[in-house]
């Protein structure tokens, strides 16, 4: 449904001397920079399949959803969506796609969603049945029918951010790209749109690219990701291959009988790593071969009334591999 090739994206950039002097000159002699934005990216994603995009800051994740929505041209490369080239722009394109970000709205403030729903509707020509019958079916599934009437600017910061949802989707895309999409919303916002989207791509099978510095939602959402650091792909697999492959440690949460004790004694263990203590509860690191010594010493010194085995957590995985010049499995 989606095919890239050898993507490459450049911007040229203005490269201003300090001071007065240096803004002088440039009225005369501009200086230039070529920024590579994306560099030789290639990959494809499959109906009812969501990809996670991950990466830094200024690593290229929007500047492709930019492209891959036809808001930017590249420089260079193929892109195919649904036999479609998307900055060409075609009206029959732009009727499959979505693009949602949580960072910028769609939605006119001054109006009720209701209202900007409606206008929606003209524009791409939905039948009034099928309209209100879909409309009925997404403000139940993201609990918002009782705001449909009311002004955008007086709802929440997670209402909102279901309106723009609805309003995405209410042409029924085939494609849709989520860039940052729970970004700001408290935890319950958070996990009702995390729901939402997992229900929606069960129900209607789109292709998604979802891009998120939360790694509950890449954990939650996406069964493969990719991670990018400056314009190029380092990683292009399965979650699971994440944690099989790169996941070095596991972690022993304790809850000693005697936490006085433990705290007292500082432990230094020859089979493990002290991490930290929350609510009552000793954390440590420790080597994945080595999990079981690990248990046995602790166990041995400390007298527990629990402890379980946790795996390391997913977000510092990546953060590691994200330094990385190339990743392979």
């Amino acid at each position: 449904m989606i095919q890239v090739e050898n993507l490459t994206k450049t911007f040229r950039v203005h490269q201003k001397a300090p001071g007065l002097v240096g803004s002088m000159k440039s009225l005369f002699s501009r200086q230039w920079e070529d920024k590579h934005a994306l560099t030789g990216v290639t990959f494809g994603v499959q109906e009812g399949e969501i990809l996670g995009l991950v990466g830094a800051n200024g690593a290229g994740k929007t500047t492709l959803v930019k492209i891959l929505a036809g808001i930017v041209h590249p420089t260079s490369g193929n892109v195919r969506i649904d036999d479609f080239v998307p900055w060409e722009r075609k009206n029959a394109f732009r009727q499959r796609i979505s693009l949602i970000m949580g960072q910028k709205a769609q939605l006119w403030w001054d109006l009720p969603a209701a209202d900007c729903f409606l206008l929606l509707k003209e524009i791409y020509q939905i039948e009034d049945r099928e309209y209100r019958s879909y409309l009925e079916h997404l403000s139940e599934a993201l609990d918002v029918k009782g705001q449909l009437n009311v002004q955008i600017r007086r709802l929440s910061l997670g209402e909102r951010m279901k309106m723009e949802l609805i309003a995405s989707l209410l042409h029924k895309p085939k494609v849709v790209f989520l860039d940052e999409p729970t970004i700001g919303l408290d935890l319950t916002a958070q996990k009702a749109i995390r729901q939402f989207i997992l229900d929606y791509q069960r129900d209607y099978k789109p292709a998604m690219i979802l891009t998120s510095h939360y790694m509950e939602d890449i954990e939650k959402l996406c069964k493969r990701i990719v991670i990018i650091r400056e314009g190029e792909f380092v990683f292009d697999g399965q979650l699971t291959e994440v944690m099989s492959h790169y996941a070095q440690h596991k972690i022993l949460a304790v809850t000693p009988e005697s936490p006085d004790h433990l705290r007292a004694s500082q432990p230094t263990m020859n089979h493990s790593e002290y991490v930290e203590e929350i609510d009552g509860v000793f954390r440590f690191k420790a080597e994945r071969r080595q999990v079981a010594s690990a248990v046995a010493e602790i166990l041995g010194r400390y007298p527990a009334k629990d402890i379980s085995i946790e795996e390391e957590d997913i977000g510092h995985i990546i953060e590691a591999l994200m330094r990385r010049e190339r990743v392979r499995v």
